[in-house]
This record gives C-alpha cells, sequence and structure tokens, in this order.
C-alpha cells in the first residue's frame, strides 16, 4: 500500500513541488473529530514523511468546512474507527486505571502534538472551519496558521472538565503570554478567524474560498526554496527560544556548517551573481564546492 490515500479520519495526498497535503474528513456531523486510531495513524505518518527526501511542507485542513472539533468524546472508542486504520490499534486492550490514563495522554494524544512540534519539515495550518481543544494544539504546534473568517477557534475543556492535556497550555502561553492565555481557557472563549488574528492565534485571515489557494501558494513558496537550510533554521529559532544568548549562538554556527557546504548555497550566491531565480533542491550536482565570504567558489 502506498503512502498517499485513505487512512483513520484523514486522507494523504502528494503534491509538487514536495507538498503533504493533510485532510481531516470523517463523515457528516463529527466535524472531523479526533479518534485513537487517528490520532495513531497521524502521529506515525507524521513521522514517516519527516524523513522521506522529497517531502518539504506538511499542510493540514479539513473536509466539509470543518478543521477539527478536537476528540470525538461521543464516538471515541468505537470499534467501527479501526476498519480504516493502517496502524496497530494501540488502545486495545488498554489499562483503565490511572496508570493507563497517563500513558495514554503521553503516548497518544501528547504525541501527535509532539509529533506535529517535533518535525523539521514546515508545517501549516488551514484552519477553515472549527477548531476546538486538540486540534487547536496541533495548530499551534504548526509554524503557519491561515485562518478563513468562518473559522471557529477555542480550547473548551473545561466545558467538560477536562484539562488542556495535548500540552496545549504550553503552546497557548509561548503564543500569546500568560494573562492571554489565562483568560482564553478559563473563560473557554471561542474566537472568530479575525478575533484569533486579534489575539495573535493565527498568522493571517483569508476568505474561507480561498483558503486552501492560500495555503497552497505559502506552502509552494516555502518548499521551493533551499530545504536544508530552512529546516535548520526552523530548529534554530526554536532552539533560540528556549535556551540563552550562547547556547543559540553556538548552536546556530553548528548548524551553518552544515547549510554552507550545501548545494542549495553554492546556487544561491551563483544565482545572485548571474542575477536570476535561484534553483534549489536540485541535490548533489554542486556537491563539493561551497561559498566562502571574501573568497567566493572554493572546493572541498
Amino acid at each position: 500500500m502506498g503512502i498517499e490515500g485513505r487512512y483513520a479520519g484523514f486522507t494523504l495526498e502528494l503534491r509538487d513541488p514536495g507538498i503533504a497535503w493533510i485532510r481531516f474528513e470523517r463523515e457528516k456531523g463529527t466535524f472531523n473529530g479526533f479518534t485513537p486510531s487517528m490520532k495513531h495513524d497521524l502521529t506515525l505518518l507524521l513521522y514517516e514523511l519527516n524523513m522521506r527526501p522529497e517531502t518539504r511542507v506538511v499542510v493540514f485542513t479539513g473536509a466539509n468546512d470543518a478543521f477539527c472539533a478536537g476528540d470525538d468524546v461521543k464516538h471515541y472508542y468505537d470499534e467501527k474507527h479501526k476498519a480504516e486504520a493502517r496502524n496497530r490499534h494501540y488502545v486495545d486492550e488498554r489499562r483503565l486505571d490511572q496508570l493507563g490514563l497517563t500513558g495514554r495522554l503521553r503516548l497518544a494524544s501528547q504525541k501527535l502534538t509532539t509529533a506535529v512540534y517535533d518535525l523539521d519539515l514546515i508545517t501549516i495550518s488551514a484552519i477553515n472551519g472549527i477548531c476546538i481543544q486538540s486540534a487547536l494544539s496541533l495548530a499551534l504546534a504548526c509554524d503557519f496558521r491561515i485562518a478563513s473568517r468562518k473559522a471557529k477557534i477555542g480550547s473548551g475543556t473545561l466545558r467538560f472538565g477536562f484539562q488542556p492535556d495535548e500540552n496545549g497550555h504550553y503552546l497557548l502561553v509561548r503564543q500569546i503570554g500568560v494573562s492571554k492565555t489565562l483568560d482564553f481557557l478559563i473563560n473557554s472563549r471561542i474566537v472568530s478567524g479575525e478575533e484569533a488574528l486579534q489575539w495573535g492565534l493565527v498568522n493571517e485571515v483569508v476568505d474561507h474560498e480561498g483558503i486552501e489557494a492560500r495555503a497552497m501558494e505559502m506552502a509552494t513558496s516555502i518548499a521551493e526554496g533551499p530545504m536544508v537550510a530552512t529546516r535548520l533554521l526552523k530548529r534554530a529559532i526554536y532552539r533560540a527560544y528556549e535556551s540563552d544568548f550562547q547556547t543559540s549562538a553556538e548552536d546556530i554556527a553548528l548548524r551553518t556548517a552544515i547549510s554552507d557546504h550545501d548545494p542549495d548555497a553554492v546556487e544561491g550566491v551563483a544565482a545572485w551573481i548571474e542575477k536570476r531565480k535561484p534553483e534549489f533542491n536540485q541535490g548533489a550536482k554542486a556537491q563539493g564546492t561551497h561559498y566562502r565570504p571574501g573568497i567566493g567558489m572554493v572546493s572541498d
């Protein structure tokens, strides 16, 4: 079975140039809510995509005018969801005590958020409708968020007496600060796309009909850039946020030692000198040379 196609509750389409298009797509009335099989399939797929040489950007969106309504609390453990799963159903014969719950949170719900956060690939959430609870955590773990004007974005966990147990509170604090996070979570706010932009939850808002086109435009622009340098820079930015000045400086120096010797650096400098658009990601055709500031192209 190829990597493209149907999984438990979502589909994967590979688009040029190197864009993995993931669409949450469940039956009508579920608002594409998460199930255990859906989370497990998606987690394992993301780690596989990160290792595939042709993949550069991952886009998440939803079908039927919904992004994802978070966990489907009504049908979460229904047996029917196993039929679509490509991977072993990991909640079979699960522990039902406190240890079992802790394990499921760490290795299921939190593991999906972690998988998105861990990716070197650039990630974009195209929030085309309702985006609640664990779906909000997934979106916040992405690098970019585009919202439709029809989007409804929030947590709402306290409405059920739950916690934002996918580590969504951490992502919110980092995105909008402590005071706003307290307001957002404890007051169970559900905001529109425009309001989400004002809160600092999304990067931009577009008309509902144009959200997929805008996400594809952004993904293509990023995918056509120098992928080695882009992926290294992404991780450097996150590392800088989480570390001190000296640690960050050493980290970017080590990453630069990799990206400066990549063929894309040769191509980028050559294109600038020749006044043309660079053709990045061409592989090893320029292997063995690199650019030295003040010296120019040199061989290894």
